[in-house]
């Protein structure tokens, strides 16, 4: 049998029927670019997180690799702040988490991961549902 009756064979069989489920999508609270940082409110942590040496001195790696801009010491230290707009779920959870762009994609990440993992069953109860979109900074600190 040639090619093209097999496929004209294949074309002429039809699909099985499905019956179509009903999709009802919940769009998120929207967050407009460019994000305007000082209007989110605060991540409302119950305890606030606190930076371990150890996250420091991971940052200050990939940035004495080379990997990313250095900042500049001050006082014999340098200070590296990221922020992270985070959306919070109805249920207290977070659904997404965007860096602000520091020119340093890893420690960007980095910082949103941790927000997140410091935001799980860490945030006060709000008012109403709660849910929406916050503003979380973490700094990273360590010797010149």
């Amino acid at each position: 049998m040639s090619l093209l009756i097999a496929l004209t064979l294949l074309g002429a069989q039809t699909p099985p029927q499905v019956q179509p489920q009903a999709i009802v999508p919940v769009a998120p609270p929207r967050l407009t670019f460019p994000i305007v940082w000082e209007a989110m409110a605060p991540l409302p942590y119950r305890t606030p997180p606190p930076i371990s040496p150890a996250m420091s001195r991971w940052v200050a790696g990939e940035l004495t690799r080379g990997k990313c801009p250095m900042p500049r010491a001050v006082n014999g230290r340098h200070s590296l702040r990221v922020d992270v707009a985070v959306l919070i779920s109805p249920e207290s959870t977070v659904r997404a988490s965007i860096p602000r762009a520091i020119d340093c994609p890893t420690v960007e990440q980095y910082a949103a991961g941790m927000v997140s993992s410091f935001a799980r069953n860490n945030l006060l109860a709000r008012a109403g549902d709660g849910s929406g979109w916050y503003r979380a900074s973490v700094t990273f600190d360590w010797p010149a």
